[in-house]
């Protein structure tokens, strides 16, 4: 269990983390979201031990990590976004060392890593010839090698080609079944594959904090439908549009060029909660003679959610209830 209380961290005048606070039970992946500067390396670095709060508390079950710091960092294992990797060792050599510096046995250590992380092809070349993949292989197998309760990795598929992403998403998932992650990443896809819950930081602060699909029902509508029809404008389809039962909200969409149509038009309209309204959309367009080229249900991504909550316009409306929303 990490409990995060009032935490703030200051470099000089300026606050990188304010008050913020969180609590995350055994067994969960988080993911930790924030644009650049919001505070999540710094939030991640202080949970570590690696810097000290300005103000607040961090507790690692129920130990206060400043106050019984070598106990509380024994439970984790932390990798930063770029791995401080000896890129002259060889990898068997280098996790070896890494093994006899934190206590553990090296004959059992390494080889149980080595099959872990995927690294047996490896295990024998210089750190310095390895990709990038490999390279974060070997900082998961580091960061792993004390058997931590707690994984905290920080951009971990950062530079990472997609098929050494989808190997090193596995991985984590698989880490994830028997410790409880913190992820940090730009990637929202990655978040919503990996995590089942998310914490959003923006200027400093906590704005966000749930599982993915509460946060898409509380900030936002969770459900849209993406209607292309040929035959009008797109002022008359949103106009239309809007006075269908059931839809919330009407947005003008980017719509593909239809060949043979010189007239088309696309919208996305918000559902108000779980109303159907696919089958009143198909009789608007029918009535009106308009062709159908599209109708499809879309749920409110991530990425809506994390840019309606990080711009500059909507966290200065955020309330101290929206930052405690712990909602299970």
């Amino acid at each position: 269990m990490i409990e995060v209380s009032h935490l703030s961290r200051n470099f000089g005048t300026f606050r990188a983390v304010n008050d913020v606070n969180f609590s995350i039970p055994t067994g969960e992946i988080v993911g930790l979201l924030g644009p650049n500067g919001a505070g999540k390396s710094t939030t991640m670095r202080m949970i570590t031990g690696f810097l000290k709060p300005s103000s607040g508390t961090i507790t690692i079950d129920g130990k206060n990590i400043e106050d019984a710091a070598v106990a509380a960092k024994r439970k984790i294992g932390y990798m930063p976004e770029a791995a401080p990797l000896y890129a002259e060792m060889i990898v068997n050599d280098y996790l070896a060392y890494v093994a006899r510096m934190q206590g553990q046995d090296p004959e059992i250590k390494v080889p149980h890593l080595c099959d872990v992380c995927g690294l047996k092809e490896v295990m024998h070349k210089n750190i310095s010839e390895l990709s990038r993949g490999y390279r974060q292989r070997v900082g998961l197998a580091h960061a792993l090698m004390n058997d931590p309760e707690i994984l905290i990795l920080d951009e971990p598929t950062s530079g990472l080609d997609p098929n050494q992403i989808g190997e090193v998403r596995n991985l984590i998932k698989e880490i994830g079944k028997t410790r409880t992650v913190i992820i940090s990443t730009h990637i929202l896809g990655e978040v919503e594959m990996l995590c089942n819950r998310v914490l959003i930081i923006t200027q400093g602060k906590l704005v966000a904090d749930g599982p993915t699909e509460k946060i898409r029902e509380r900030y936002g509508h969770s459900l849209s439908v993406r209607l292309t029809v040929a035959g009008c404008t797109p002022e008359e389809l949103a106009e239309a549009v809007s006075f269908v039962t059931g839809v919330a909200d009407v947005r003008s969409a980017e719509g593909e060029k239809i060949a043979g149509e010189t007239q088309t038009a696309s919208v996305t309209a918000s559902v108000k909660g779980t109303v159907e309204i696919r089958k009143s959309l198909f009789r608007l367009a029918v009535a009106n003679g308009w062709t159908i080229y599209e109708l499809a249900l879309q749920r409110n991504s991530l990425e809506e959610v994390f840019h309606a909550l990080t711009t500059s316009e909507s966290t200065d409306k955020q309330t101290p209830a929206v930052q405690k929303g712990n909602e299970k």
